[in-house]
């Protein structure tokens, strides 16, 4: 059974400031062509900014963008997973609160950030590997 760490690796843990702008924001998630991205101060998890964020508290609600700290906009309400929990722990943990992202945490730090497509991605490698595995038992008999 896969853990969360196994998923994650060690992989660049991006992030973004609260005192950052919007617009600031945006173009680094572009960048790194992601929709989620960890909000941190002082190595301090204080939110994930996502593309629905920006949807509906910036545009919708007409702020600019330039102007606009990503604090005054951010997701606060943290869900969070264990680096050593499992892969299902972690999309069970998505699909109960109806999210796509998860910070991963080693204590009380963040160290990484799994999306539902890193799952997807780890699911269908290791059935892949199964079913090769599978045809290879059935050739060899």
């Amino acid at each position: 059974m896969s853990q969360v760490r196994d998923i994650v690796g060690n992989r660049e843990l991006y992030s973004i400031r609260e005192s950052d702008t919007v617009a600031a924001a945006a173009r680094r998630m572009a960048e790194l062509q992601c929709g989620a991205i960890l909000v941190l101060d002082d190595g301090r998890l204080r939110g994930v900014f996502s593309e629905r964020d920006l949807m509906l508290r910036v545009v919708l609600e007409r702020r600019d963008p330039e102007t606009t700290p990503v604090r005054e906009v951010m997701t606060t309400t943290l869900v969070t997973v264990e680096e050593t929990a499992t892969a299902e722990e972690a999309m069970e943990r998505m699909q109960a609160h109806a999210i796509r992202h998860l910070a991963v945490t080693r204590g009380d730090q963040a160290v990484a950030f799994l999306s539902m497509r890193d799952l997807m991605h780890h699911e269908l490698s290791r059935q892949t590997d199964e079913l090769h595995h599978m045809r290879a038992y059935i050739h060899s008999s």
